[in-house]
């Protein structure tokens, strides 16, 4: 389990976005930087720091993956055929915690992986505690009995703020991963890059 280092909202303050599209996201009320200096003008920014900017931000937004398993999951997307930008969004979309997130069982990218971890989560009728496991198209994704009770999960289905994208399929506690979805497709609140990311890694 990858554990997350900082607050997650010191993510959004850091790249002057709101990465999750979350309403209670200091960057609605502060756009500028965080710290005495935060509010200074800033300077040029260089491809090299651009590319690492957008690198942070997908890495951020998956929920701060580890440096590690991020680079797996780059090397497997070159590694298979067709774009590879296209292929590392596939790949990152694929993780169960991501899945347990699009079918609105968890109000976050981290309280999905927390959910997973916990066990409350099976994957085709058997339980999976990994956030980072693949589910390939056709899985049916469930939620445990205790879950399905959790304060934090009937939050999670009534929030407006977001939608379950076409490629996912909810009905009740169940969730099927129709398809791999391409990046125009992934509901993003902010946009990615993915490009600039195989840049940084193709250096």
């Amino acid at each position: 389990m990858s554990k997350r280092s900082n607050a997650k909202y010191k993510l959004d303050r850091r790249m002057g976005e709101n990465i999750w599209g979350r309403p209670k996201s200091p960057v609605n009320k502060r756009e500028y930087g965080p710290g005495q200096h935060g509010q200074r003008r800033k300077g040029k920014v260089s491809d090299f720091g651009l590319q690492l900017r957008a690198k942070q931000k997908l890495k951020g937004y998956y929920g701060d993956v580890t440096e590690k398993q991020f680079r797996k999951v780059y090397a497997e997307a070159v590694r298979m055929k067709g774009d590879t930008s296209q292929n590392l969004i596939g790949l990152l979309e694929q993780r169960l915690d991501m899945v347990v997130y699009r079918a609105k069982f968890a109000p976050t990218v981290f309280a999905a992986r927390q959910i997973v971890n916990h066990g409350h989560i099976w994957v085709n009728g058997v339980r999976c505690n990994i956030g980072s496991a693949r589910v390939k198209p056709g899985d049916v994704v469930e939620l445990g009995p205790k879950a399905r009770e959790m304060a934090l999960v009937i939050e999670a289905q009534g929030l407006s703020e977001r939608d379950v994208p076409e490629y996912v399929s909810v009905d009740g506690n169940k969730a099927t991963y129709v398809r791999v979805p391409t990046l125009d497709e992934v509901p993003y609140p902010v946009k990615m890059e993915p490009n600039l990311v195989v840049e940084f890694y193709s250096r």
